[in-house]
């Protein structure tokens, strides 16, 4: 039943995959860098993209298909701040356009509730990459200001906590 979804959503549970291992690797190198906002934001993005895997999942296994649990790409190693929003807006763009095309291609093959889920994730995705979109406008507006803000929030915080004085 609904083959032509059942291949569709497995290549969505593909990309939502390869994001979330994406943005985590984002995720442990803004942290060590120490960029809390972004580091929490790509972390926050891959829990919501493992929601979406989930989702999918459901679907996949509803439609009595078997869900396959590899990612699309691999990782790449990108480091340094600029490369890895344009990387993830880059990755959100891309899942929205293919995301809406999928949807019609359900909708044609008479599978609406899959259908329903591709536009939904589209929001989500769209959402997600207006967020990396105001990161990197913020960056190119305020420069290595914005990233060194970041760090310092990072110095005054651990500073209070450990019990030192933050002034």
């Amino acid at each position: 039943m609904h083959e032509k979804s059942q291949v569709l959503l497995n290549k969505a549970v593909a990309d939502e995959l390869h994001a979330v291992h994406q943005y985590m690797y984002f995720h442990f190198h803004c942290d060590d860098q120490g960029y809390d906002l972004l580091a929490n934001l790509f972390k926050k993005t891959a829990i919501e993209e493992m929601i979406h895997i989930e989702k999918l999942s459901d679907r996949i296994l509803f439609l009595k298909g078997d869900v396959e649990m590899a990612p699309a790409f691999p990782v790449e190693k990108i480091r340094d701040v600029k490369g890895m929003l344009k990387k993830a807006a880059q990755m959100e763009h891309e899942s929205a356009k293919e995301y809406n095309l999928w949807a019609n291609e359900c909708s044609a093959n008479a599978d609406s509730v899959s259908k329903q889920l591709f536009e939904s994730l589209v929001a989500e995705e769209e959402r997600h990459f207006d967020q990396y979109d105001t990161e990197t406008d913020n960056l190119e507006k305020f420069g290595d200001r914005y990233l060194a803000l970041q760090s310092i929030e990072r110095s005054k915080t651990r500073g209070t906590a450990a019990g030192g004085a933050a002034e």
